[in-house]
């Protein structure tokens, strides 16, 4: 009976497929990355910091200005807005 306990469930061949299949897990798991992030998707930083640096193509702007230019430009159609209304009410 304690020979029979000291083996494992299934017996021994079950015991070297775990064994085969963790092996198998752990060297395709160095292989592909667990996350995304790791992958390099959406913070990689070979593609994110060729966005903020002389690499880049195209026009280069300071994410400051964009802003700027965008509350400037909200700013501008609530001021028309307002404008029309007034207007409105004077004809």
């Amino acid at each position: 009976m304690s020979s029979s306990s000291a083996q494992a469930p299934g017996g021994l061949r079950s015991v070297a497929k775990r064994k085969a299949t963790a092996d198998k897990k752990a060297q395709s798991s160095s292989a592909t990355p667990l996350s995304t992030r790791s992958a390099g998707a959406g913070g990689s930083s070979s593609t994110m910091m060729k966005l903020f640096t002389d690499e880049a193509q195209g026009l280069r702007v300071d994410p400051l200005v964009v802003l700027f230019l965008a509350v400037g430009f909200i700013f501008s159609v609530i001021i028309l807005h307002v404008f029309a209304k007034i207007t409105g009410k004077f004809t």
